[in-house]
């Protein structure tokens, strides 16, 4: 099976689906992973040595996750808004025109307040729109949480995050934390809702919620049975 993460920065796939990935590497998919951005960037003092800080833990990060394919886009860091949304989701049908079709793919859900978050979705709904293909179309659309950004958007009962699938993480929890570690630059202290403690918190809550010791969560935007 082919597993795609489509996230718009490095250290998101980490911290919203890491240990989703490891269980599928760990199964023998093929596990793929798509950044949009660099990721640091739009900083107010940044140069090239810090993109390649962030590139050098990321693929330390990949490299515990289970993540043997993976590229790096240079659309505007937190003004992918800026470009066309043709030209992000054309990037990621040429990536899959190289490695395949995925048959399942993780994104960012569509409400989280980091706006590169939301063109991600965009761009994946929009490259896979639910059309006969040749290629096949994914079966299934996981979106996830990623702490700072899902939980920051606000939103009534009507909106905002509401997880209705789940996956045992209990075994990789502690791999997705090591992941985690390979990213502490962009990790905060405690109780910054992006550290390590809170991370794991979240995981546990997720798991006590569905009668498990940790859990990742997701919306489902499809799930497709054959």
């Amino acid at each position: 099976m082919k597993v795609l993460v489509v996230a718009a920065h490095a250290d998101d796939e980490a911290l919203g689906c890491g240990g989703a990935l490891i269980r599928h590497a760990d199964a023998g998919d093929d596990v793929a992973a798509l950044f949009l951005t660099n990721g640091v960037s739009s900083r107010d003092t940044v140069d090239s040595s810090d993109i390649s800080v962030r590139h050098t833990a990321m693929e330390k990060a990949l490299s515990i996750l289970g993540v043997h394919h993976h590229e790096r886009l240079d659309f505007p860091d937190n003004a992918i808004d800026t470009v066309s949304l043709l030209s992000v989701a054309k990037s990621l049908e040429a990536f899959c025109s190289k490695w395949g079709t995925p048959d399942t793919i993780y994104t960012h859900h569509p409400l989280d307040l980091n706006v590169d978050h939301q063109i991600a979705h965009r761009a994946v709904m929009t490259c896979f729109r639910p059309q006969p293909s040749p290629d096949g179309t994914p079966s299934s659309i996981l979106t996830f949480e990623v702490p700072s950004s899902t939980g920051w958007s606000g939103g009534s009962s009507a909106s905002g995050f509401h997880p209705n699938y789940f996956i045992n993480i209990d075994l990789t929890l502690h791999r997705k934390l090591d992941a985690l570690r390979a990213y502490a630059a962009e990790m905060r202290p405690f109780p910054h809702a992006r550290s390590l403690p809170a991370v794991e918190h979240l995981a546990r809550y997720r798991g006590s919620t569905v009668g498990v010791p940790a859990a990742e969560a997701f919306a489902v935007e499809r799930i497709i049975e054959n």
